[in-house]
């Protein structure tokens, strides 16, 4: 994070919705000494802001003129557009960052709602809970027009480490869904596999202390690491171990599941698409081959 600056060398800034994110963001500006602006629907929610030196503005429309930059994180894209649908005219000429979630399709929409409007767009996601908001390892990421990014580069650096992610709006929304993805994918598998030794009686503490503080990050993290590169030329060598193989203990591990008791969905979806893989010729080639059935939508989806 950026610290060098002096106080009254920060830019103010504009904050427009004080859910628990946009509490956390005002906070950490706050703390960085930008002259601070807010505005909420629920105007109470403001008042501990306030007392720090927070102005209240009256107005959507007035908070925004009150700074060059306004970041809002709101519920979605829908409510954005209503909250500043008085306040366009104010926006023309200024710069809007958006840090609510979606999807690609409706960041690309906002883009153009800003072109329309004249006003400068970033749209951008928030990767860490709010507690986090302020702190060197709370990644942000952004996407949209070069410049808007580097100009404001140092107000969003107040907030955590902000990550450029290129010129299409809809990347950091993009990385936002898929990191997600992969963060509920793995702790569903977590969860799966606690449940699996739960049913003879391991307790979850003893199993993560194998599976997380040893199992993934000697054994996944670095094969994933190691396969990427490979992913994007569609490379996948079997020699030491072929998809085949790993269908057997996708195989094992769906029916150790059923005779454990415990839900079964997940094993056998991941030996579905495996045995997919099989079926459109990769057997000979390993686990990551899978990634050939998963880049493309599913027959009558």
């Amino acid at each position: 994070m950026t610290t060098t600056q002096s106080t009254t060398e920060r830019a103010a800034v504009t904050v427009v919705g004080l859910g628990p994110m946009g509490l956390a963001l005002a906070e950490a500006l706050l703390a960085q000494g930008h002259p601070l602006t807010v505005w909420n629907r629920t105007a109470a929610k403001a008042d501990a802001l306030v007392a720090k030196g927070a102005h209240r503005a009256a107005s959507v429309a007035d908070a925004v003129l009150a700074s060059p930059l306004t970041i809002t994180c709101l519920n979605d894209y829908d409510t954005m557009y209503q909250v500043f649908a008085g306040a366009e005219e104010a926006l023309r000429g200024r710069a809007l960052i958006n840090l609510n979630s979606g999807t690609p399709t409706e960041a690309h929409a906002a883009d153009e709602w800003a072109t329309r409007t004249g006003f400068d767009y970033l749209d951008g996601a928030i990767m860490v809970p709010p507690p986090l908001v302020g702190t060197p390892g709370a990644v942000f990421l952004y996407s949209g027009p070069e410049g808007v990014f580097t100009t404001h580069r140092p107000t969003l650096a107040s907030l955590g480490d902000p990550r450029f992610l290129g010129a299409d709006p809809g990347r950091a929304v993009l990385y936002n869904t898929a990191l997600l993805d992969l963060m509920y994918t793995s702790i569903n598998g977590f969860l799966h596999a606690a449940a699996l030794v739960g049913s003879a009686g391991v307790p979850a503490a003893t199993f993560a202390d194998l599976a997380v503080n040893w199992f993934l990050p000697t054994v996944v993290d670095a094969t994933l690491l190691a396969q990427a590169e490979e992913l994007d030329r569609s490379n996948y060598p079997g020699d030491l171990g072929s998809l085949e193989m790993n269908r057997t203990a996708l195989e094992h591990i769906t029916r150790t599941s059923v005779e454990q008791g415990v839900h079964v969905d997940l094993p056998r979806l991941a030996q579905q698409i495996a045995e997919q893989a099989i079926a459109e010729g990769h057997g000979d080639k390993n686990y990551f081959a899978v990634f050939e059935v998963l880049k493309k939508a599913r027959a009558g989806a």
